[in-house]
């Protein structure tokens, strides 16, 4: 399972939106924002043939993706995702949401969603790494996965095209660079590790010989003398 697709919005008004790969999925999530009424806040999965669309309403604002595969093992790495989103995007903009005219956010908050795509479809996403998101979700096993068919009138129902070779790709990719960013933070942490060693048995010793030999060394300096005589 991977994130595709990312979108915040108010209503119909897109505030801001990422895809890695092409389609005509941003079309027909226009058709789902104009079924969902984002003043009643709560969560909501659609199953969309081989996609499934996650969403979370928060203070009228809807935040969504899409993702290859409805795995109820790992239902719980997009609604972290959404949650995720939302906390950076309140934290960002505020009550600037609520008037904000379409794509406002989208220079700077697009970027922010391909993050942490990447970041969410990595192995760390998995591995417990984002613990204080998912200890909000506890409720995510309840989310019920709705087909599409449910909301759409009929005739509204188009072939949802993805194109399959990009999502492969980048998905190999942002597994790849996850791994690697995993494998440098556990370098660096045994680097700081083994000098946090040396700084403590360098301090032991500094230790020992200012006990042994005194604050100005004079006790060592007269046993080396009575040495020599």
């Amino acid at each position: 399972m991977a994130i595709l697709y990312a979108l915040v919005a108010r209503g119909k008004t897109v505030l801001s939106e990422f895809t890695f790969t092409s389609g005509n999925f941003p079309t027909i999530t226009r058709l789902l924002l104009a079924k969902i009424d984002c003043q009643k806040e709560g969560k909501m999965s659609y199953a969309y043939d081989a996609y499934v669309f996650h969403y979370l309403c928060d203070d009228g604002i809807l935040y969504l993706c899409m993702c290859d595969g409805d795995d109820d093992r790992r239902k719980r790495v997009p609604f972290a995702f959404l949650e995720d989103a939302k906390q950076r995007f309140v934290a960002t903009y505020g009550d600037e949401k609520r008037t904000a005219i379409a794509f406002a956010m989208n220079h700077e908050f697009s970027r922010v969603l391909q993050k942490q795509m990447e970041l969410f479809n990595g192995p760390m996403a998995s591995a417990g790494q984002f613990s204080d998101v998912h200890r909000k979700l506890d409720d995510v096993k309840q989310v019920m996965v709705q087909n599409i068919e449910m909301v759409l009138e009929r005739g509204e129902k188009l072939e949802l095209l993805v194109d399959k070779t990009d999502a492969l790709n980048t998905t190999a990719f942002t597994f790849e660079k996850s791994s690697r960013k995993l494998k440098e933070a556990m370098f660096w942490k045994k680097v700081k590790l083994y000098l946090l060693a040396l700084s403590l048995l360098g301090f032991v010793v500094f230790i020992i010989t200012w006990v042994a030999c005194g604050a100005d060394f004079s006790k060592c300096k007269q046993d080396h003398k009575s040495h020599k005589r």
